[in-house]
């Protein structure tokens, strides 16, 4: 039996895998799934159509699953979907997709969810991602892996930051940023290459090199986009070992649909 504490209610319907820890007070819906090893806190509520994976740690007072702040939104079963190993502090709120996009606000692993942050509807977040204390990211906005926001920061509507990227505390950003740039301020502005990042994850001092050098083509040569990007294409060449790094942050360009804070 999972290790439900006897003033939680779980409905009967949900279904939790038998090591699943509940702690007192919490409340577990009816189409909620929960995998193996998670740890659920006292005063947690987790509704909706949410899936949980392995050996998550969810503490108290947090919020998962519930109905989107979309006008829009009619009851849809839309869907709040976790994967393993994340750590999800006190008072975080994750709501559940809309139909508008593609139904389901997604999480992925290894994630450090700190106090009060909020996932809002839509949001897809990767792997390895740090959200310090009230990070905040309005619906359909996308994280790549081993990003780090910093506390207070918000994130618009439908921006995308990129891998490795960093968001300096306090910033408020209304436009995607780059794999790999730093970027802080309000209005955000990009301060460089996230070096310290990038060290401790053992990129190379050529990947990095590599990557200042496409920084510099992008912020600091007084190059239209379309230049820049070009530049870009001809450092990709250049480097054997940065090139996977550097067209990633082409592509990424490529897709940008609200420009660049630049």
């Amino acid at each position: 039996m999972s290790k439900i504490h006897a003033t939680a209610i779980v409905d009967p319907q949900a279904e939790l895998d038998s090591s699943v820890e509940v702690g007192p007070y919490s409340i577990v819906g009816p189409n909620v799934r929960i995998g193996a090893g998670t740890v659920v806190g006292p005063h947690v509520v987790i509704e909706g159509h949410t899936t949980i994976g392995r050996d998550n740690r969810i503490f108290q007072f947090a919020s998962l699953g519930a109905a989107p702040q979309d006008k829009k939104w009619a009851g849809e079963p839309t869907r709040l979907e976790i994967g393993d190993r994340n750590t999800i502090r006190e008072f975080c709120t994750f709501n559940l997709g809309t139909v508008q996009d593609e139904g389901v606000t997604r999480l992925g692993d290894d994630n450090w969810m700190s106090a009060y942050t909020h996932l809002a509807h839509d949001c897809r977040v990767g792997s390895n991602t740090i959200f310090s204390n009230n990070a905040q990211l309005a619906g359909h906005v996308h994280v790549g892996d081993w990003a780090i926001l910093s506390g207070y920061c918000g994130v618009h509507q439908f921006c995308k930051i990129g891998d490795h990227a960093f968001i300096g505390m306090y910033t408020s950003l209304t436009q995607d940023v780059p794999p790999f740039v730093l970027v802080s301020g309000n209005p955000a502005e990009a301060h460089g290459i996230n070096i310290e990042g990038l060290k401790r994850r053992g990129f190379t001092r050529e990947q990095i090199n590599g990557l200042r050098a496409s920084y510099k083509h992008l912020y600091r040569s007084g190059l239209t986009l379309e230049e820049a990007k070009a530049k870009l294409a001809e450092e990709e060449a250049a480097s054997a070992e940065a090139a996977p790094h550097i067209r990633a942050m082409r592509a990424f360009l490529d897709t940008s649909t609200r420009g660049i804070v630049r």
